[in-house]
């Protein structure tokens, strides 16, 4: 719910700052920086509750620490990858692959009933997947458009 939280605010804030110094709605601006925004939010989840964030991994994955490090770092480079034009379509396409990756860590978590912020099996169980997977392909769609569409429709002018 956070990631959400700061994502809507990021854009709404940044439409509107736009809409007053440039005099128009920046819209693809807006929603590129608030989805890296979001990534730099959620990265610090890695290097906070990196124990949790393990335990969200499958446990035929090895080297789950050094892989919740690498995750961040990613989320962080990706994330700033949005901002610039040139880099904004791949970056894109790559963020909606990690998403989709990324989805059967987030079901094995729920399933554990994890709480990764306490690294404890106390958490909200399956009932929060009935969020998180919508959320986790909202996410995806707003890469899909304000990073992977609005780019090659830009392109194409």
């Amino acid at each position: 719910m956070k990631p959400l939280i700061i994502l809507i605010t990021a854009f709404g804030l940044t439409a509107v700052i736009t809409r007053f110094i440039a005099g128009n709605w920046n819209l693809v601006f807006s929603g590129n920086l608030a989805m890296c925004a979001m990534l730099c939010f959620t990265a610090l989840g890695h290097f906070l509750f990196t124990k949790g964030m393990a335990l969200m991994i499958p446990p035929v994955i090895p080297y789950k620490t050094m892989l919740v490090y690498l995750t961040g770092i990613a989320e962080i480079i990706f994330g700033l990858a949005l901002l610039s034009p040139a880099l904004r379509p791949y970056a894109g396409y790559t963020i909606i692959v990690f998403f989709i990756l990324i989805l059967p860590a987030n079901i094995h978590a729920a399933l554990k009933h994890l709480d990764l912020e306490k690294a404890t099996y106390t958490g909200p169980g399956p009932g929060y997947l009935w969020f998180r997977i919508p959320e986790q392909l909202f996410f995806i769609a707003w890469i899909a458009y304000f990073s992977v569409y609005t780019s090659a429709s830009l392109m194409r002018i």
